[in-house]
């Protein structure tokens, strides 16, 4: 166990590599970061769930209904498994649920926004996740130990959900003309909120979350690996980016790019997206129908 330290050298300890576990004395500045952070990451998986729920009983063949079934579910699991980590810190699920769907919490900006198509559903398992898995991976150094460890879990399960969405992708763009146009479209829609995904680009020592090595990743530097990582698979498949600005600096070894819309992301994580109160709503209306079931399982555990 460690011992109790000054907000100065707990930073200093973390920032250095240590890790912290529940039982574990910390500053309360602390405690409230980790619990905002990884609160909204709970949140995210859950609501992160709607928009391809919505395309199960639409998706085209039995396989990709049982797939897409299969993601959903891993979604929820992880958001059941981020909950408990946040109730260790001292906010029960209960208050979780109850803060996230009276708008007093956020979710992460992608879930804001509709599905329209099923070219949607494979953008999002294919490049949504793949920006998602950037930033996890980065949280398998959390300084909160507790945290770093059930990410190996979202991690490897998540790496399945990336290579089920390029699939989608792939079998569309070697299928019809109206398949191919249907991702180059979802494509266009989605690329500004996944530009907008690892948030502005603040200094690594005006972020808290860095400061306190809860992420060990600035968000400049996961934005650069995702483009890295994924517009030459894009442009492999044929696809047409919608940024015209977009190209890499051979000599920095860094992509330039229109600015993203902050603005935008700013109105839409505070509650104000396209698909933010239908998707609320769903929830809100989840949680009335079942609250039978919690009484009764609660009456019978007591």
């Amino acid at each position: 166990m460690l011992e109790r330290m000054s907000e100065e050298e707990f930073r200093a300890y973390v920032q250095e590599g240590g890790q912290a576990e529940t039982g574990d004395p910390m500053p309360e500045p602390y405690r409230q970061a980790l619990v905002k952070f990884i609160e909204m990451h709970g949140n995210s998986e859950l609501m992160g769930v709607l928009p391809e729920r919505e395309w199960i009983l639409r998706a085209p063949t039995l396989q990709r209904k049982l797939a897409l079934t299969a993601k959903v579910q891993d979604e929820v699991g992880h958001s059941q498994l981020i909950y408990r980590v946040v109730e260790d810190l001292g906010k029960p699920r209960e208050a979780c649920f109850d803060d996230l769907i009276a708008g007093k919490t956020k979710f992460h900006n992608v879930f804001h926004y509709p599905t329209k198509t099923w070219g949607d559903v494979g953008v999002i398992a294919w490049l949504v996740d793949a920006a998602a898995i950037i930033s996890q991976k980065a949280l398998l150094k959390c300084s909160y130990a507790p945290y770093a460890r059930i990410m190996k879990k979202i991690c490897w399960e998540e790496s399945f959900h990336i290579l089920h969405g390029r699939d989608v992708v792939l079998t569309m763009m070697t299928g019809t003309d109206e398949q191919r146009e249907l991702v180059q479209e979802a494509l266009d829609r989605w690329w500004g909120p996944l530009m907008q995904f690892h948030g502005n680009p603040i200094q690594p020592d005006e972020d808290p979350m860095y400061q306190w090595r809860i992420k060990s990743q600035a968000n400049e530097e996961a934005r650069q690996q995702f483009l890295d990582g994924y517009v030459p698979q894009i442009w492999e498949l044929g696809l047409t980016m919608p940024d015209s600005a977009l190209r890499k600096d051979e000599q920095t070894g860094l992509w330039h790019y229109s600015e993203p819309d902050w603005d935008e992301l700013r109105w839409v994580v505070t509650g104000h997206g396209p698909a933010t109160e239908r998707r609320l709503g769903l929830r809100r209306a989840s949680r009335e129908e079942t609250a039978w079931v919690r009484r009764a399982v609660l009456a019978d555990a007591a």
